[in-house]
């Protein structure tokens, strides 16, 4: 048999993003629908981006495609409740960033939820890949975890 590795904890990631439920994020059975751990991963990466001003949706000549997505569930989470979202990088290509995430329930400092998250970035308008922006890697080179 084999053994689950342990889940990470808060303190494995060094940006946390508050996340408040909806009332719509729950499913039938009155937890959060796995389909919604992604729009936090999502959110998650995006909104560290943007406050640190190296991506501006709107305007950015480079942005970043997903190419892959993954997640580990541990323990259901539900509305109405403030999660913490945990973002830190696993690997830091030439064009490409692979985050590994995790979602905590309030108060909890075990992950609910651990994932993985890949962008590849490309040119807006030709989406052609092209390197990480040189102020991006250097952002995201601060929250590179050792392997």
């Amino acid at each position: 048999m084999t053994e689950k590795p342990p889940r990470t904890r808060r303190a494995d990631y060094p940006y946390l993003r508050p996340i408040p439920t909806r009332w719509a994020d729950n499913d039938a059975y009155g937890h959060v629908n796995n389909v919604v751990y992604y729009s936090y991963f999502d959110t998650a990466v995006n909104a560290f981006l943007i406050e640190n001003g190296v991506l501006d949706p709107l305007a950015s000549k480079v942005i970043g495609l997903v190419v892959e997505t993954g997640c580990r569930y541990h323990a259901p989470l539900s509305f109405p409740e403030t999660l913490a979202a945990g973002v830190r990088v696993a690997r830091l290509g030439n064009s490409s960033v692979t985050y590994e995430l995790a979602i905590f329930g309030d108060g909890q400092d075990e992950a609910a939820a651990e994932g993985r998250f890949t962008h590849v970035y490309v040119d807006a308008e030709t989406r052609r890949p092209v390197s990480v922006p040189e102020e991006m890697r250097a952002l995201l080179e601060r929250i590179v975890v050792a392997s």
